[in-house]
């Protein structure tokens, strides 16, 4: 078993929701979808987990402050600010923040309304 399968569960995340557009008056055949962006903070050791995937929950992440530890296929790549990366249907992954300040992103997805 790597060691992404054996992520840790999410510990010291918050997460505040910023904005939401339903995409259904707005996009031919996106009906009970919605474009969501959503803060995301991860203090010192905190994990963003367990690994998880993205089918069907496609967005991009921006780094705004602190550095984010993205692991996926047993790689683990570090974002400060100013960086971001996408998410799609290929991605399954964990994030972890190693520092010692707050991590902070914004994150930006389509989903299914709830």
């Amino acid at each position: 078993m790597s060691g992404e399968q054996m992520a840790p569960e999410t510990k010291g995340v918050r997460v505040k929701l910023l904005a939401t557009v339903d995409l259904g008056p707005e996009i031919e055949g996106m009906a009970g979808r919605q474009l969501r962006m959503r803060m995301v903070t991860i203090e010192p050791g905190g994990v963003f987990g367990p690994i998880h995937d993205h089918k069907d929950r496609p967005g991009t992440v921006y780094i705004l402050q602190g550095t984010i530890t993205d692991h996926r296929n047993g790689v683990a790549t570090d974002y400060g600010p100013g960086v971001g990366w996408p998410e799609d249907r290929n991605t399954t992954h964990w994030l972890e923040n190693r520092g010692t300040t707050p991590a902070v992103e914004i994150s930006v997805d389509i989903v299914r309304k709830e």
